[in-house]
């Protein structure tokens, strides 16, 4: 209909421009239609004196005159002689490259076949034929890359990846050298890099090469179940309870129960039953580190009856446990019962070192659990070299005063720069008691003290879980979160409690105390801090929970070493490696980072930094990182894994003949994966891309029209033409319009 209507179809109004080819200037055209709308203003002004003037009242006459106008105005363009420029390929003298998707994700079958049978009938059925008499055309299948084929059936669907970034980057350098004028993308959209970056876009804008894209295959499944993704840490202690996010979606199951679980080598390691919601939700399952190694996690969802895609129900994971045992610094201002039962619980756990300070009187410290006699032999440490030598820091009910301002600095600093966690405990002198709401430690609390005494009360307050404390690893004593819950509210009640204040934005409240007065306040608020973290736990009387229960309860004990686990992950050391996916699925290229710091934790610049990789088959290499300029201290390189498996990367940092640290990184390569997920047509990425490029989406059944509109393009070699649009018929439709409208209403005002 468009095409009828304008002559020429809309790809050649997108693509072209207006211009006017009457000899005259246009200002004389627009003094033409300003002259024309005066005489008929002055026309129908003179009217009211007539019969026929006198029915034209109100706002009539500029309806009229209105209609008149823009008929005028209409043929005075007409007489500038309006056409389209556009710039049009060669016959014969381009190239169109059709690209054909081959990943498995085009073997999936629909109605009409699979996706890539769909894709070979729409070329065959005379779209690829029509291309061929105008140009001439390559065709290519693409999974990681392109390659040339000669005929259609040579494209299998066997690729197990979609880069469809990689394949048109490299169509376009073709360019260079070759008059490709247009692209023909077939695909479903399931680009397994998760889109197309912005320079991919830039290089094929730079040629002007519009990307014309087919899409095929349902956009969403009527009854799926898919893992979206799975977040666990990278790195863990030995025997540590770890929480793993599970991002999980589904259609047609909404309200179903399905069990999640988690596996290694075909054991299983945990499981919980979920109950799907609509669209995306995110599930916490919590599994235990087990020894140090690595650790190659299957996150599953059992399939349930009647799922169309059952390849997206497992993802892969890699934990990194590492043989570490972090130090922990815990200094007590007096005696009391909570420094004794938190020892013992922290004394069996073989992954944490509890280095203590006890004020046993004004000037004399009790140590316990140092490495060595000299071991804060002048107290709690003054110097970043000697703090940042711990992970993690415990302050109990000691008066804020006790510290230097420059200690008080160095602590704040020990979580902001070096990484660490803070815990404050509550006490007689201890929070707003100790004189803690000023700076520096007002900023670094993860609450904002009330600014008054006597916020330490000796009376028994019962505890309850809050919401974000339900699925946090830190207050984990069951599995099940029902039964977590139960065990938490029969806890004996605290000896003490402290009035913590207002938590402050961003801050997570995971326990609450409930006061004889019916009060709910605060009991365990964390939050992140720069590179660090901090919490406070607002009383010393949790040593009830071991005193008032049976001796096989270990409810105390799991509380405080899952708490100094918490406090103590994700602090790194002077040289800390990473990468943003531990997995990598059908992709070889692998990216490292890694922050080298010196013992006070300042970034280094001028160091040297290697990475021995080694992989399957006894494959080893080692390379160099280079310093990310904008960044000092940082150094970053990308790896090339050739095979799938597993790697490890031993990562050594030196500056001259000193050695700054080491650090070990494991990585995981896994083919034949990422094809299974987001199998429906992503139509917008398809969309999107050809938008961006000056190309059209279609529909398979509207493929016949590419032929036609494709050879609107200024890549290649092309022509510029004019085509006359007078002759539209859309330009005699809007003139009878405006005539007849005008003789419609005229006709029912009785004035014709």
């Amino acid at each position: 209909m468009f095409e009828f209507l304008f002559k020429y179809p809309a790809a050649a109004f997108a693509k072209g421009e207006l211009v006017l080819l009457g000899r005259w200037p246009l200002w004389l055209l627009a003094a033409g239609v300003l002259l024309a709308a005066g005489a008929l203003a002055w026309q129908i002004r003179r009217r009211p004196a007539t019969r026929a003037g006198a029915a034209l009242a109100g706002l009539r006459p500029a309806a009229v005159w209105l209609l008149q106008t823009c008929l005028v105005a209409l043929v005075l363009l007409l007489v500038w002689h309006p056409a389209l420029s556009i710039a049009t390929l060669k016959p014969e003298q381009n190239i169109v490259a059709v690209l054909i998707d081959d990943s498995r994700s085009m073997a999936l079958s629909e109605e009409g076949g699979t996706r890539l049978e769909q894709a070979k009938r729409t070329l065959a059925s005379g779209l690829l034929a029509d291309l061929g008499r105008r140009f001439q055309v390559r065709l290519y299948r693409f999974g990681t890359s392109p390659a040339r084929i000669e005929k259609l059936e040579q494209a299998t669907a066997g690729a197990g990846a979609s880069h469809i970034g990689e394949s048109l980057k490299e169509i376009a350098a073709e360019a260079t050298s070759l008059p490709i004028g247009a692209v023909v993308l077939l695909s479903d959209g399931a680009d397994t890099r998760g889109g197309i970056d912005l320079e991919t876009i830039g290089a094929i804008r730079r040629h002007r090469i519009p990307v014309h894209t087919i899409g095929f295959g349902r956009e969403k499944f009527a009854r799926d179940i898919e893992l979206a993704g799975v977040e666990t840490p990278a790195r863990a202690l030995p025997d540590s309870r770890l929480a793993a996010q599970v991002r999980i979606r589904q259609q047609g199951y909404a309200r179903a129960k399905a069990r999640l679980a988690v596996r290694e080598s075909g054991k299983l390691v945990a499981s919980r039953e979920v109950v799907l919601a609509n669209g995306e939700q995110t599930e916490a399952v919590m599994f235990q580190a087990g020894p140090a190694g690595a650790r190659n996690l299957e996150f599953t969802i059992e399939p349930l009856a009647g799922e169309e895609n059952l390849r997206n129900n497992a993802v892969a994971q890699l934990v990194n446990v590492e043989a570490l045992k972090p130090r922990v610094l815990y200094l007590e201002g007096e005696p009391r019962w909570e420094f004794k039962f938190i020892r013992r619980a922290i004394e069996e756990d073989t992954g944490l070192q509890l280095v203590s300070m006890l004020r046993t009187t004004e000037n004399k410290v009790y140590r316990q659990g140092i490495g060595d006699p000299k071991e804060l032999e002048q107290g709690f440490p003054a110097r970043a070299e000697e703090l940042f030598g711990f992970q993690g820091l415990i302050i109990g009910s000691v008066e804020s005063g006790y510290f230097t301002p420059a200690q008080q600095e160095l602590i704040r600093e020990f979580a902001d720069r070096r990484g660490g966690g803070v815990l404050f405990l509550g006490g007689r002198a201890a929070l707003a008691e100790g004189g803690y709401a000023r700076a520096p430690f007002a900023e670094l609390l993860p609450v904002t003290l009330p600014e008054r005494k006597g916020t330490f009360l000796r009376e028994e307050t019962g505890v309850a879980l809050a919401v974000a404390g339900r699925d946090h690893v830190v207050c984990r004593l069951e599995e099940r979160p029902e039964k977590n819950d139960e065990r938490w509210r029969k806890l004996p009640p605290l000896a003490d409690h402290q009035q913590a204040g207002e938590p402050k934005p961003g801050a997570l409240v995971l326990a609450e105390m409930k006061t004889p007065g019916g009060r709910a306040l605060p009991l365990l608020v964390t939050q992140n801090y720069g590179h660090g973290r901090t919490a406070v736990f607002a009383t010393g009387g949790s040593w009830r929970w071991q005193m008032l229960q049976e001796l096989s309860d270990q409810s105390h004990e799991l509380f405080w070493r899952q708490m100094l686990r918490w406090l103590v992950t994700g602090a790194p050391g002077t040289v800390a490696a990473s990468t943003p996916r531990p997995v990598v699925s059908d992709e070889s290229r692998v990216p490292l980072r890694v922050a080298v710091r010196d013992k006070a934790f300042r970034p280094v610049a001028d160091a040297r930094v290697q990475a021995r990789m080694m992989g399957p088959e006894g494959a080893a290499e080692t390379i160099e990182l280079e310093p990310r300029a904008q960044e000092p201290g940082v150094y970053e390189t990308q790896w090339t894994a050739e095979k799938a498996g597993s790697y490890v990367a031993e990562i050594e940092a030196r500056r001259g003949e000193e050695q700054l640290g080491r650090d070990v990184l494991m990585v995981r390569r896994e083919d034949g994966v990422a094809e299974n997920f987001r199998t429906g047509q992503n139509r917008e990425l398809l969309e999107r891309l050809s938008a961006q490029t000056g190309g059209r989406y279609y529909r398979p059944a509207e493929a016949a029209r590419l032929a036609k509109e494709i050879s609107y393009s200024e890549a290649g070699i092309t022509v510029r033409e004019l085509r006359d649009l007078w002759d539209m018929p859309f330009v005699f439709l809007l003139a009878l319009a405006l005539r007849s409208t005008e003789w419609l209403l005229r006709r029912k005002w009785g004035v014709v």
